[in-house]
């Protein structure tokens, strides 16, 4: 199959394409991971966006089996369905692993995305790296086909920006779920789910938690009466166009009760406390990000999905403190509150895939959780 990459600025590439025949317009951007790429095509954070993976050979161990499973929650993916409006790679490679049960391709023709590969990644990645993320639209079709040039520059004119989009109530579940833990039950977790990585539930439910996933549009009483504590999700999407949100967030914190918020979540309350958001000219995504804890100063390696980040200025007079910083750039990481039981990072403690340097960070959520908000 052929395919084709337009991007806003007027780049276009040509390549061969994988996956289903289909036309996907999203915002382009780029994860630095080698491996990792089922969790990561699954990751509904990337929901609207089109996925560049830089490491130069994709697919080499296949789609691994559904079957090895925590609690019901099956690994090596974070949720149900892959979420990207497409995949870009340099090489395809056949794959070879005993786990596997599929090649890349056969996946996304099922999952109905397209994919594009024999692409100079490296070349786009540095346009993105210079220019920033922007928009784009990918065309996969069959050989006897013609999808011009023109057809794609206008169907990308009249798409909607990604920052104007709410993606949160596309990937949040419709209504609630509950996880149960392996043993006895130590306290109980509402979540308000964005669109949150089956690796944080897992990680919640080994600390003992049951764990309730409420709907994106729950109340903030409906989630202060069914947890002892409160987590709020990661997810898609420009955090400054969920308003609703951003109040149910701003009456939980102010409940007192103890409080987590993990990459959307960390913008969603640093929103709710009065900071403000920009966004990055072309994110922190990959499992190899590096941060330091400024109160500690280590260092450590985390998982990061995100492409905006909280402006460290305007945390006077919110109650919020830099907690991490990203050692790459300066920008903040990871913020806690002075005095209330809030406690929240832009990075995955979770991995997923990745690193487990920062999974400590559960732990201390359940004890303050257990101490009934007392750090």
């Amino acid at each position: 199959m052929r395919a084709r990459l337009l991007l806003k600025d007027g780049t276009a590439i040509e390549g061969c394409g994988f996956g289903v025949s289909d036309i996907r317009i999203g915002e382009v951007v780029f994860s630095t991971g080698m491996t990792g790429y089922t969790e990561a095509l699954t990751d509904p954070s990337f929901a609207g966006q089109i996925l560049i993976w830089t490491h130069p050979m994709v697919g080499c161990y296949g789609v691994p089996k559904k079957e090895h499973e925590y609690c019901g929650i099956p690994l090596n993916y974070e949720s149900d369905r892959i979420q990207v409006e497409g995949f870009i790679v340099s090489e395809l490679p056949p794959p070879n692993h005993y786990l596997s049960i599929g090649d890349l391709d056969t996946w996304l023709k099922r999952q109905g995305v397209p994919g594009m590969f024999r692409v100079d990644t490296r070349y786009l990645v540095k346009k993105i790296r210079e220019y920033g993320v922007m928009m784009g639209v990918l065309a996969v079709f069959n050989e006897n086909e013609e999808i011009p040039w023109h057809e794609l520059e206008r169907k990308l004119e009249r798409s909607e920006s990604y920052d104007n989009l709410n993606f949160s109530y596309l990937v949040s579940p419709k209504s609630v779920i509950i996880h149960e833990p392996m043993g006895s039950v130590v306290a109980t977790v509402s979540v308000l789910d964005c669109g949150i990585k089956y690796g944080i539930v897992r990680w919640l439910l080994r600390q003992g938690f049951r764990v309730i996933r409420h709907p994106c549009w729950a109340d903030s009483k409906t989630l202060i009466d069914s947890g002892d504590g409160i987590l709020l999700s990661n997810g898609p999407g420009n955090p400054a166009v969920l308003v609703e949100q951003i109040k149910t967030v701003r009456e939980v914190v102010e409940s007192g009760k103890p409080v987590l918020g993990i990459c959307l979540g960390m913008q969603l309350i640093s929103l709710a406390l009065g900071s403000n958001v920009y966004k990055l000219r072309y994110g922190h995504r990959g499992p190899n990000k590096g941060v330091v804890d400024v109160l500690t100063k280590r260092s450590y390696i985390t998982t990061q999905n995100h492409g905006y980040a909280v402006n460290e200025e305007s945390l006077e007079d919110t109650g919020l403190i830099a907690w991490f910083k990203n050692i790459d750039d300066g920008s903040l990481e990871g913020v806690i509150h002075r005095e209330l039981p809030v406690m929240a990072v832009q990075f995955h403690p979770e991995g997923g895939p990745g690193p487990h340097d920062t999974t400590w960070i559960f732990d201390r959520f359940k004890m303050v959780v257990k101490n009934g908000g007392n750090r």
